[in-house]
């Protein structure tokens, strides 16, 4: 099977720039994530495509690779990890008649979660504490599968090497073809007196905590993946991996673009005009700002490195604070009547309506 075309489905051009390609994975990983398309296995499949896509072209060295060879594997192998014999393994058994070693344990399968963290996690990192209900090691056979005191007995239909082999004619001679022992199912031994408690799995589920460590700089959506923290193998299989899907909760004070926060400052139209020293909240603390005099509505400011952390990188992005005038739907008299006074003396024509903040001032009287 060729090697997929990680630029295709990350639906980018092969020349495209870091932030090109983050803000396409983003695009696709919002628009496909498992929270947004429940029980689409479709949308999930698509999901672990483009995270794993993401994962290599974001990497300077992985990415020079791929586009060098056409895979994540480096030179001197087309087909990636493992050799041409593998790949004729692959479809008609070992043929070579080569001395494997045993199979052993088959490693677990792999688990995904979603973790909620917030934008200040998100932004700077965090240590996270979650509750996973997994297959783990069993306690009481230490996962061998077997009842205490007792062990397993070799295979007799494969003499403990997981695998049958056959001898078959053909045009280029005898060939011998191997497959996963049925008898066994490639471990190669067999439980006589299995585990009470796991009943021979050498695994069962249970309840435990995981700490997960998110790294600065991440963005909603990211997968990060964790190698052996999955669930455990049958009869002392390795652990498989934990796909760990993170989830930003939005922050009321902030839109995030990349890396940059966007914060919008309400000012009162006679701070606009005259000018005023306002605070705005950043990330974890509150800053000034001089709004100048005749400043508009919209009138923008950057805040150099108050931002998000680079993800693997040095640095925070920037903090823009967008001005709001606000125009007061209230008026008392007093102020009213100031208003009134000030268009009368720059020659401002103004129109009272029936229903209008002023005429409803009038009408208390």
């Amino acid at each position: 099977m060729p090697n997929p075309d990680l630029y295709a489905i990350l639906e980018v051009d092969a020349n495209c720039s870091n932030e090109d390609l983050k803000k396409s994975y983003r695009r696709l990983a919002r628009q496909h994530h498992p929270d947004n398309n429940p029980d689409d296995a479709a949308a999930e499949a698509h999901f672990k495509e483009v995270s794993q896509a993401y994962e290599i072209l974001s990497d300077p060295d992985r990415r020079a690779n791929y586009d060098r060879f056409g895979s994540d594997a480096g030179p001197g192998n087309p087909f990636g990890a493992g050799s041409v014999q593998d790949i004729f393994d692959m479809f008609f058994g070992n043929i070579s008649g080569r001395q494997q070693g045993r199979r052993g344990p088959q490693p677990g399968p792999d688990a995904e979660i979603t973790v909620d963290i917030t934008l200040d996690d998100a932004a700077f990192g965090a240590t996270h504490e979650v509750s996973v209900n997994l297959p783990q090691r069993c306690i009481t056979c230490d996962g061998s599968g077997c009842a205490p005191g007792t062990t397993p007995t070799t295979c007799v239909e494969c003499a403990g090497l997981g695998e049958v082999r056959r001898v078959r004619n053909s045009i280029l001679g005898q060939m011998v073809t191997s497959s996963p022992c049925p008898r066994c199912n490639g471990v190669g031994s067999r439980i006589d007196s299995p585990c009470k408690d796991c009943h021979g799995e050498g695994r069962s589920n249970m309840a435990s905590s995981l700490t997960i460590q998110i790294p600065a700089g991440v963005e909603d959506g990211s997968t990060m993946r964790l190698s052996d923290r999955g669930p455990a193998g049958s009869r002392g299989g390795p652990n498989g991996r934990l796909f760990v899907h993170l989830r930003v909760a939005p922050d009321e004070r902030f839109e995030r673009a990349g890396d940059d926060l966007h914060h919008e400052a309400h000012i009162a139209f006679t701070q606009a005009t005259f000018g005023a020293t306002i605070e705005v909240p950043t990330l974890r603390e509150t800053h000034s700002i001089e709004v100048a005099p005749g400043s508009a509505n919209g009138t923008v400011h950057r805040l150099r490195h108050e931002g998000v952390e680079h993800l693997h990188g040095r640095g925070r992005g920037d903090l823009y604070v967008h001005l709001v005038v606000d125009v007061p739907t209230e008026l008392d008299d007093t102020s009213a009547d100031l208003l009134r006074q000030l268009a009368a003396h720059r020659g401002e024509e103004i129109h009272e309506h029936s229903g209008g903040i002023f005429s409803r001032r009038r009408a208390k009287r």
